[in-house]
């Protein structure tokens, strides 16, 4: 059994986390968060300590370490722009880390964790689920069994609608959040490369503090991609059914269906951290050096390739 912290315990996405440590068969030593709504732990972990201050916590950890019970992961679901921080406590406290998606905000952020992980002997894990996906890992076949100068049409579509509250979180800061592309879109831009190969172009076509749109070749691949926060861009189909969030994915021309079985993922993605085989550094460095490029580069204003959805945006 093995010892985990949690930092971000009162985020979305850390109940999954939860889920997975104990469906693992591990153990919730201690969670941090800034807010005190967690009370999402006593379905898991109720005897697991707590602290709001993050001095409590390094206290805690290490009076731990000093009666030698020594943590053996701190899993981080922090705001994007702690993820880096965090990981350094960790690792400099010779602890394993499991973090959240994006994994930094940029490839420098990359290069000096890889340097920690050589320093100290800890080791940097990332939760990359729809590599798991099994809609993914059929795609990712297909493609590779085509012929070698197949090359694929791809339509990317992610919008979910966010209140007025968004842009006043840390979400709406681009220092913070690395911008809607990475807030929202990283983990595609992941799934991307690995379906389809390397990077060979990345024209941004629109980039504002809710949407952002674009065009990207890979080895194997031409896609379009659309992401929003803002629900004016919803598109038709989604607006009469109601819906606050449309996801679509299409290659020539046929929709790819993943819209389920990411019950089970994250607990996934941990039992491959627990049997040595997670995902490291590297393998989150396409993704955002992706990020790194759409959040920064000057907007083409007449693009050969544009997604369907930019006319509407941009009026």
């Amino acid at each position: 059994m093995k010892r985990f912290a949690l930092v971000g315990a009162g985020g979305y996405i850390a109940p999954r986390h939860l889920k997975a440590i104990k469906e693992t068969g591990n153990e919730l030593i201690v969670a941090i968060d800034i807010n005190d709504s967690v009370g999402i732990m006593d379905s898991h972990f109720p005897e697991a300590e707590f602290f709001t201050e993050f001095e409590e916590f390094e206290a805690f950890v290490e009076d731990q370490k000093m009666q030698g019970k020594k943590l053996d992961y701190i899993s981080i679901c922090s705001p994007n722009y702690l993820h880096s921080p965090h990981m350094k406590y960790a690792l400099k406290n010779g602890i394993d880390v499991i973090c959240e998606k994006p994994l930094v905000l940029t490839s420098k952020d990359l290069d000096v964790l890889t340097e920690y992980e050589k320093k100290y002997g800890a080791k940097v894990n990332s939760i990359l689920q729809l590599r798991l996906h099994p809609s993914i890992i059929a795609l990712r076949e297909k493609v590779q069994a085509a012929p070698a100068d197949k090359i694929f049409d791809v339509d990317l579509t992610y919008l979910t609608s966010r209140g007025k509250w968004y842009l006043k979180s840390w979400k709406g800061v681009d220092q913070k959040s690395g911008g809607v592309a990475t807030n929202i879109g990283v983990h595609f831009y992941d799934m991307l490369h690995f379906i389809f190969g390397k990077v060979i172009k990345n024209e941004v076509h629109y980039r504002d503090e809710q949407t952002c749109a674009g065009y990207l070749e890979y080895e194997k691949a031409k896609v379009r991609w659309f992401l929003s926060v803002d629900a004016k861009n919803l598109p038709e189909n989604a607006i009469q059914g109601e819906k606050l969030t449309y996801r679509s994915i299409t290659i020539e021309g046929e929709e790819l269906e993943f819209s389920g079985g990411f019950t089970d993922l994250h607990t996934q993605n941990y039992q491959l951290v627990l049997d040595g085989k997670g995902f490291g550094i590297e393998d989150n460095r396409a993704a955002i050096e992706t990020v790194e490029v759409i959040r920064t580069a000057p907007i083409l204003e007449k693009p050969d390739q544009s997604h369907p959805l930019l006319a509407r945006v941009k009026g």
